[in-house]
């Protein structure tokens, strides 16, 4: 009977250890995974394109993780996705930073890249971002090399 507790116990154990690694998993898939203490602050941005961009990417500057993209919606009078981000109040951006949608290697995932300005005065909740830079499409750029490549075919009866 002693035995069948200790059995009992182990595979307990063992149960509550896999749920927990399936919660840490779900967590880190769904980019739940780090949680801020402090405050943050709304900044928006327009893109003309914001590719696979999606709801609580990071975004980055200089590689350190900043905040997350809060909200994205569509400007039906620019025609332009309008991105909002919640930036952390510990870091500080001049009011002309630029903003742009990379990816991280080949095909991972997209993130928002802050690059700082030099001015003295810095963003303030509800500031807009004017200088973007949009996605850069795997297929359109396959498809514009491709379109390039038989621009320079000369044609199939030599002349």
């Amino acid at each position: 009977m002693q035995k069948n507790r200790a059995i009992d116990f182990w595979v307990g154990l063992f149960m509550i250890g896999g749920f927990a690694a399936l919660l840490f998993l779900a967590l880190k898939a769904g980019n739940l995974g780090s949680f801020s203490t402090g405050g943050t602050y709304a900044v928006k941005a327009k893109f003309d394109n914001i590719g696979g961009l999606k709801v609580r990417a990071p975004v980055k500057s200089a590689g350190v993780v900043i905040g997350r993209v809060g909200s994205i919606g569509f400007d039906p009078v620019t025609f332009q996705a309008v991105v909002q981000m919640n930036i952390e109040e510990s870091y500080q951006f001049p009011r002309d930073t630029s903003a742009k949608i990379l990816t991280s290697g080949l095909l991972g995932e997209q993130y928002v890249g802050f690059e700082p300005g030099g001015e003295e005065e810095v963003l303030k909740s509800g500031s807009v971002i004017k200088s973007t830079q949009s996605a850069v499409v795997l297929e359109n750029l396959i498809s514009q090399f491709l379109y390039n490549k038989a621009a320079d075919t000369p044609p199939a009866d030599g002349k």
